[in-house]
């Protein structure tokens, strides 16, 4: 499983990258012999879709998992309803779209669309199960569990599995329990690291470095990403947060970097 960081910078876009988009890509061979890329987002904030076009036809996405709905993880989401409505090449089938229960309608609010049909035609949404209903959705090769975490919205921990190894993106969080549980063995932790631990920050809102560390720790992953940094923090303090708290492999996402997880 191939991991590209799309965009990684916390709360709005950055002057080196989009807000959070993860691109990951799994190749497959048929019976017959022939081969296939299949590609799923971790959500589509705000400057992602354009930079996406740098490492794939947007049109190629087979999903797009959303793990929340604040406007540096989903707003991009307009920009695609376009791009899939109006290309030269003509309307684009619908696309899953996994989110919580009111992203249909959300995002029909964003581009000021009546809600019926709102994006519908374009857009197979899809709601993440409850914690009571837990279940994993298959995408090709891909096998994904949304796992509630705590953050002022309804927001997700996004599981993924290919070929054997597993990342798992933290999305937006405090630290919690079900981080913990949702992390546990993965071969990729890419968790936000959007707090620093010498400031007052208010609780279940994100998670600094020392969290991540101690989430990693914890979990028993083999590699740590720290991503979602806003652009007002240093990352460096970040990763020496994280580092201090863990002895693994720790490094900061940057835009464009690709990680064979």
């Amino acid at each position: 499983m191939k991991l590209t960081i799309v965009g990684c910078s916390g709360s709005y876009p950055g002057p080196d990258s989009a807000a959070s988009c993860y691109l990951l890509e799994e190749e497959t061979v048929s019976e017959s012999g022939e081969g296939r890329t299949w590609r799923i987002l971790l959500d589509l904030g705000n400057g992602a879709l354009g930079q996406l076009h740098r490492y794939v036809d947007p049109l190629t996405v087979d999903a797009v998992f959303v793990s929340h709905l604040h406007a540096d993880h989903c707003l991009d989401l307009c920009g695609y309803y376009v791009m899939r409505k109006y290309h030269p090449t003509g309307a684009q089938p619908r696309i899953p779209v996994w989110g919580p229960a009111d992203t249909a309608d959300r995002m029909a609010r964003a581009y000021d669309l009546p809600l019926d049909p709102g994006m519908h035609e374009e857009f197979d949404f899809q709601e993440h199960p409850s914690r009571e209903h837990a279940e994993t959705v298959e995408v090709g090769p891909f096998t994904v569990e949304a796992h509630p975490v705590v953050h002022p919205v309804a927001a997700f921990a996004l599981r993924v599995t290919a070929g054997g190894r597993t990342l798992v993106y933290s999305g937006d969080t405090g630290p919690c329990p079900a981080l913990d549980a949702a992390a546990t063995d993965a071969h990729l932790l890419l968790a936000e690291a959007s707090f620093r631990s010498v400031d007052d920050n208010p609780p279940d809102l994100h998670m600094t470095g020392t969290d991540c560390g101690r989430t990693a720790a914890k979990a028993g992953v083999e590699r740590l990403v720290l991503t979602h940094i806003p652009p007002w923090h240093d990352p460096a303090d970040a990763e020496a947060e994280a580092r201090a708290e863990w002895d693994g492999p720790v490094e900061l996402a940057r835009a464009g970097a690709t990680y064979d997880v």
